[in-house]
């Protein structure tokens, strides 16, 4: 993430590559030459070509026979896709593209160049090298991207693109000197941040009244933490609404819990911010002081 973040200020153009449903249209001959590459044991080679070919079940009793694709969801088949990859794209792109860095994430991939003019001819390319291995670039998701900042100022209809939870796009920023500026960076994605949002709501907190916080922060916190480790780690403050949800729940949560709070928001939201800011501790966000109504 660190290095896409840097290739976009040093490289004003993105390509940001999808494959058309890419682990259900592998090639299982040019897999099986980049499995053959490694020259594994024979048994190895045997069950991975098992597993390629092995027929899936429609739901309804009925087998149906596999000549392309991974099995996706098998705990294989990142390893297999990565392989093909590999060969198809990474070696390819190093031999005829060198001076155009990119980061890939199975079939997540982001390539920089530094004019539009090179992103067009390179995409041409790499639409012709993906036929040529029976894949498919998607015609809609697949975009060139123009990194906006505060040096680059031509219009664009496309200034944003995602990449492993992230959104990349021209945001304000402030210099060590205290200066805003126009930046291209990354930050927590919205469907990232629905995503977290919809788990956190399958919790359902606020009918746990027989747990007790402490009771709650073991459950929870150490999810929460690891969401903000990832995603916290660029623009934090992209996260509020994600902390500002989770601590209106712990505030229907005291509502529906304690008699004396008298079912009264107003109450509920005081006597849970005040154990915040004696117990920051219980939540990864109360420990960088974030709360509902702002930071602590």
């Amino acid at each position: 993430m660190g290095q896409a973040r840097k290739r976009c200020w040093e490289y004003a153009w993105v390509i940001d590559l999808d494959i058309k449903g890419f682990f259900d249209t592998i090639n299982h001959d040019l897999m099986m030459k980049a499995v053959d590459y490694y020259k594994p044991t024979k048994w190895v080679r045997l069950y991975i070509e098992r597993w390629l070919k092995a027929p899936a079940d429609d739901g309804k009793g009925n087998k149906i026979e596999r000549t392309v694709g991974t099995p996706q969801g098998g705990v294989i088949s990142p390893l297999l896709a990565n392989m093909f990859l590999h060969f198809t794209f990474d070696r390819w792109m190093a031999k005829n593209y060198p001076s155009n860095p990119f980061e890939r994430y199975a079939d997540d991939i982001v390539i920089h160049c530094r004019t539009k003019e090179k992103a067009e001819e390179l995409l041409s390319q790499i639409k012709n090298r993906m036929t040529e291995c029976f894949l498919q670039v998607h015609p809609e998701k697949t975009k060139i991207v123009y990194c906006k900042d505060r040096n680059r100022k031509e219009s664009y209809e496309r200034i944003e693109f995602d990449f492993l939870g992230f959104t990349f796009r021209p945001r304000m920023a402030r210099s060590k000197s205290g200066k805003m500026f126009l930046a291209f960076t990354p930050a927590i994605s919205k469907k990232s941040s629905q995503a977290i949002k919809d788990t956190i709501r399958t919790w359902k907190i606020h009918r746990a009244v027989e747990a007790d916080l402490e009771s709650l922060s073991l459950l929870y916190n150490a999810k929460i933490r690891g969401w903000i480790t990832y995603y916290g780690k660029y623009r934090i403050s992209e996260m509020y609404g994600i902390f500002c949800m989770f601590q209106k729940i712990l505030v229907k949560w005291a509502k529906c819990k304690f008699k004396k709070l008298k079912g009264s928001w107003l109450k509920a939201s005081r006597f849970i911010r005040g154990i915040a800011l004696r117990c920051k501790c219980l939540f990864a966000h109360w420990e960088l002081g974030w709360l509902a109504n702002g930071r602590i």
